[in-house]
């Protein structure tokens, strides 16, 4: 695709975000519902193009973890269809007044939220972000720009199609959903660049991703970085629930940046609880420090690299602290801002946790696993932020609208 395509697709895009900002909720709310309808319909036609997308990431040697991010099931497709009914089903964030309030002069004031306009999401594998990053943007008006992967691009092409097709049915743009069909590292960064036509850019994928946004994007962007998320197993935990969070945080789906990457262990239960979570772990392979490895020999020594790293598959880092602002500094240092856990039985230790950890999300007494728009009661989420600026943690339709200032008089000027 030539810059000039791209850059046509973009103005397309914002002309439908245009539309869209003044469409009436019951529009959208049927397009989501008519998209929903049609993703159950063309199951077997979903599975069927995602079918040859992994044939061919096979064929390129991918790992099973990356083919499992890949993977459509006849489950996930229904997930897919029963998100964009969620949504739906939500209250539309826009036209919401946040706040407001009457100047000594009689200048009423109020904040107002309205759409982004063109939501870019450039991103990796995952076919189900295409169904719920447009559905999030679609519902609070926003034109969704999307630039998936080449592994995943026939299943994002017929997940598009059906989406385009819902839309118009609604009497809304067509190209309220694009599709960037060509998947070349010039065209990524091309679409990086379109500023003036991208609102606010979304990435979801791994560091080379990450990278090279930082390198080459000239349009604002919301950074949904790594997830080397903790849990720290205190002295005060129930060690049979620890056991439980951690074994599901880590394999329950390790190919997600909510999985859990590294385990904390209080010094005082670290003798009881290592061997027999250890032991839960089987077929994890396990890397921990010195203190560690006096109780789990057979565990390899883990160097600061894998401390600091989000594995994405079978691995975890295991630390041993002397107490609980141990865990923090170590998680401090080591973490990447996106989600923490701690199990323990004390309230003090948990509200301390919450205080003084420095991350998107924390939790307390259950999994990582839970940072995660539709699990959290969003219906969806466009992205998981790990900054600071606009939002942080899960995406859902707020985090994908801003606030304008609504002044009403009646004649003031000022003096």
């Amino acid at each position: 695709m030539a810059r000039a395509d791209i850059v046509d697709l973009g103005r397309r895009a914002k002309v439908a975000a245009r539309s869209l900002a003044v469409a009436g909720g019951a529009a959208k709310d049927s397009a989501l519902r008519v998209a929903a309808d049609l993703v159950e319909q063309r199951q077997v036609e979903l599975l069927e193009h995602n079918a040859g997308d992994l044939e061919r990431a096979r064929g390129r040697g991918a790992t099973e973890v990356e083919l499992d991010r890949l993977r459509l099931s006849a489950e996930r497709v229904s997930a897919m269809a029963d998100s964009l009914r969620q949504v739906a089903a939500l209250s539309d964030p826009v036209g919401e007044v946040v706040e407001g309030w009457v100047r000594p002069n009689g200048l009423r004031v109020e904040r107002v939220r309205v759409p982004l306009g063109v939501v870019g999401v450039i991103y990796e594998n995952r076919p189900n972000v295409t169904s719920d990053a447009a559905g999030l943007c679609l519902k609070a008006a926003n034109a969704a720009f999307l630039r998936g992967s080449s592994s995943a691009l026939a299943s994002n092409q017929a997940i598009v199609g059906l989406l385009r097709r819902a839309v118009v049915k609604a009497g809304l743009p067509d190209d309220a959903v694009a599709l960037v069909e060509d998947t070349s590292h010039e065209t990524a960064v091309a679409f990086m660049r379109l500023r003036g036509l991208i609102d606010c850019l979304i990435p979801r994928g791994g560091p080379a991703l990450i990278a090279s946004l930082l390198e080459h994007a000239t349009v604002p962007y919301v950074l949904d970085g790594d997830g080397n998320c903790h849990v720290y197993v205190d002295a005060a935990a129930d060690l049979s629930m620890a056991e439980e969070i951690v074994v599901n945080a880590k394999t329950q789906r390790p190919g997600v940046c909510n999985a859990a990457e590294s385990l904390v262990v209080h010094a005082a239960v670290a003798d009881e609880f290592l061997p027999r979570v250890g032991r839960a772990l089987a077929g994890v392979e396990l890397v921990g420090d010195e203190r560690v490895r006096a109780v789990l020999p057979e565990v390899a020594p883990a160097t600061d690299d894998d401390f600091g790293r989000e594995f994405l598959e079978l691995k975890m880092s295991v630390a041993v602290v002397d107490d609980l602002a141990g865990a923090i500094a170590h998680i401090a240092r080591f973490g990447s801002g996106h989600s923490e856990a701690i199990v323990t039985g004390d309230y003090a230790t948990a509200e301390r946790f919450c205080a003084e950890v420095d991350a998107a999300a924390v939790l307390v007494n259950a999994s990582t696993r839970f940072v995660d728009g539709a699990e959290l009661g969003l219906g969806a989420e466009v992205g998981i932020s790990t900054q600071k600026l606009h939002t942080r943690g899960p995406m859902g339709l707020r985090e994908l609208t801003c606030l304008k200032w609504v002044i009403r008089g009646d004649g003031q000027v000022r003096r």
